[in-house]
């Protein structure tokens, strides 16, 4: 495994030797919200359950998208209470394609904390290798980790900065190409003019792994998105585009999240979108 992977992503084999060490890791299953599962779904024994809407977002307003950044005390407040300190190792995964994983992975990651993983293959990976799983759920309790968190470890977007990033860089739409296109004459549908069409799951293999570093860089150079070049993400509130920026980061691309996203974008009428298969 390169740097690069190894310092986003952990495979299941990875996750077993590490438990078995005895260092100090904390799994977190992740949902988009509370409800979006059953409760007693199975997961990976011991894992936390969180939720990107109430533990890894402030509450959205008009304006914000869908999935604003949290004020940094109130994760700190969560960090802390799920036991994560500075030794410990934080591995996110899910059971929906990555994307909610990813999120939470680049928050924490925002937030500063360097030792956050995502589970390369997610749960269906785990599951697949004939690991145990457990149906009981486990909300995290306080436990008193004593991590410190602080804003801006990984680079944002305004939307006027992603207009200029549309027209001077690439600007990617990790959303699917259904609705990157959208309907002509249908507000709300569309893309950002300039944007290039890269869903998030054209970076996973069948299994639902990440693809190989170069199979990586090679779909992102197809697009433009080399070293050179400042590179964008955005997709419908940041969940997809978090996935996008972890393929971005394997294949040793840096790059930038528009926060807000499609749900910000579109919040102002003013602002014009683009449909078909031309950036525009």
């Amino acid at each position: 495994m390169s740097d690069a992977r190894s310092r986003i992503l952990i495979s299941v084999s990875g996750l077993i030797q590490l438990l078995e060490t005895g260092s100090p890791v904390v799994l977190l299953d992740v949902l988009d919200e509370q409800g979006a599962a059953p409760v007693d779904r199975p997961r990976i024994p011991g894992a936390l359950s969180v939720h990107l809407a109430s533990d890894f977002s402030a509450r959205p307003t008009k304006t914000s998208g869908k999935r604003p950044l949290p004020d940094i005390m109130d994760l700190q407040a969560n960090v802390r209470r799920w036991g994560i300190g500075p030794d410990t190792t934080v591995v996110v995964y899910d059971n929906t394609g990555g994307a909610q994983a990813s999120r939470a992975w680049w928050t924490l990651r925002w937030a500063g904390l360097a030792n956050v993983r995502i589970l390369d293959g997610g749960f269906a990976a785990w599951k697949a290798s004939g690991q145990p799983v457990a149906h009981a759920h486990i909300e995290a309790a306080d436990k008193a980790g004593v991590a410190f968190l602080t804003p801006g470890h990984m680079p944002t977007l305004t939307a006027a900065q992603a207009v200029a990033l549309a027209r001077q860089g690439v600007l990617l739409d990790a959303r699917g190409r259904a609705a990157y296109l959208g309907e002509p004459g249908k507000a709300g549908t569309g893309h950002i003019p300039g944007a290039l069409s890269a869903p998030s799951g054209d970076n996973l293999t069948a299994d639902g792994a990440f693809k190989a570093e170069a199979d990586l860089k090679a779909g992102f150079s197809a697009l433009g998105a080399d070293a050179s070049r400042e590179i964008g993400v955005y997709c419908g509130s940041g969940n997809a585009a978090a996935h996008a920026l972890a393929a971005l980061a394997v294949a040793g691309r840096e790059a930038s999240l528009y926060v807000g996203s499609w749900t910000a974008w579109t919040s102002d009428p003013a602002r014009p979108a683009a449909t078909g298969p031309d950036a525009g």
